[in-house]
C-alpha cells in the first residue's frame, strides 16, 4: 500500500521526530512508541532553546503557552508554537515548530508536524498530522470504532489492499498540506494523502490517495474516482467539483474507463479527492 507509507505522506524534515518516524513503514506503526520517544529525546534537547516544565514536559522558550492551557507529559512543544486558552494536552504529544493548538482543543498520543493548525475545538488522538495541515473548527479524529474491534486500513480506489493495524485506537494520518473542513469527522483508520481538501461536515472513513506533487494548484484523480463524483455529488464525505474544471473531456474519461485504462486525469484548482472509505465507523474520541 504505497500511498499510505510515511515516505509518501510526509516531509520528515518538518518534525523533531524525523529519526523516530524513519524506522517505520506506515505512520500508525509509530503510535505505540511516542511516549517513550519523548522521554528519550527530551533530556537531550538544547537547554538554551527548551526548558523543563514538569515531569517529562519540555517547552521551547519561544513558544507561547496560555495560563489556562493544561499540559501533561510526556510532551514536547517546539519553537514558536502557540498553545491557546483552555487547550488540553493529555500527554504523549509532540507539537511542532510554529504550530497552533487552539481554544479547547484536546491532544493525546499525537505527532503534530511543524506549522500545523488545530485552532478551534478539535480533538486529535492517536494521530499524526503532516506539515502545514489544518483542521477547521470542530473537526475531530475519532479514534475508536463503535464495535470496539481493531482498525483495518483499506485502499478502496486502487489496490483494494487491506492492512490490519492491530490497534484498537487509531485516529487519522493526515499528509502534508491537508485541509479538513469545519465539523468534519475523520473515522478510525483514516489516511488522507498530501494536498487534500476535505469539505466541511464530511464523514471520512479510512482510505487515501497521494497526489503526485508538489505541484501548486494541481490535483490528480483516478478515472474511477472522477466518474463517481460527477455532478458535484457527495462521495464518502468528499465533495468534488463538476467536470467543467477537468482538462480531459468527460467523453474521453468514459472511453478510458470503459476500456479499463489505468490512467489519471488532472484538475486545475485546489480541491480534494484523496480520501476514500474503509476502516470503521466512529464511536468517539477516547
Amino acid at each position: 500500500m504505497e500511498n499510505a507509507k510515511i515516505t509518501n505522506l510526509y516531509n520528515l524534515d518538518e518534525t523533531i521526530a524525523k529519526e523516530y518516524l524513519s524506522q517505520f513503514t506506515y505512520p500508525w506503526e509509530a503510535l505505540a512508541g511516542i511516549s517513550d520517544f519523548i522521554k528519550e529525546i527530551g533530556p537531550t534537547l538544547d537547554p538554551e532553546i527548551y526548558e523543563k516544565r514538569g515531569e517529562d514536559i519540555w517547552v521551547a522558550k519561544s513558544a507561547t503557552v496560555f495560563d489556562s492551557a493544561y499540559l501533561h507529559g510526556p510532551l514536547i512543544i517546539c519553537e514558536d508554537a502557540e498553545i491557546r486558552q483552555c487547550a488540553f494536552i493529555r500527554g504523549s504529544a509532540i507539537v511542532g515548530k510554529g504550530s497552533v493548538v487552539g481554544n479547547s482543543t484536546e491532544l493525546k498520543n499525537v505527532i503534530i508536524f511543524n506549522s500545523v493548525q488545530v485552532p478551534h475545538y478539535n480533538y486529535v488522538g492517536d494521530s499524526i498530522l503532516g506539515y502545514k495541515s489544518h483542521m477547521g473548527a470542530g473537526s475531530i479524529t475519532s479514534n475508536v470504532k463503535s464495535d470496539k474491534t481493531l482498525v483495518v486500513v483499506k485502499d478502496v480506489y486502487d489496490t483494494k489492499e487491506e492492512i490490519a493495524t492491530g490497534r484498537k485506537k487509531f485516529g487519522a494520518m493526515l499528509g502534508d498540506h491537508v485541509e479538513v473542513g469545519c465539523n468534519s469527522v475523520l473515522n478510525p483508520g483514516t489516511v488522507i494523502g498530501r494536498n487534500s481538501n476535505i469539505y466541511p461536515l464530511s464523514r471520512v472513513r479510512g482510505g487515501h490517495r497521494r497526489l503526485p506533487g508538489p505541484i501548486p494548484g494541481l490535483e490528480t484523480y483516478s478515472i474511477h474516482a472522477a466518474l463517481s463524483c460527477e455532478s458535484s455529488c457527495m462521495k464518502n464525505g468528499i465533495f468534488v467539483k463538476t467536470f467543467r474544471k477537468l482538462i480531459v473531456p468527460r467523453q474521453e474519461l468514459l472511453r478510458r474507463w470503459e476500456g479499463d485504462y489505468d490512467e489519471t486525469i488532472q484538475k486545475i484548482r485546489p480541491g480534494l479527492g484523496n480520501a476514500s472509505a474503509a476502516g470503521g465507523t466512529a464511536s468517539g474520541p477516547e
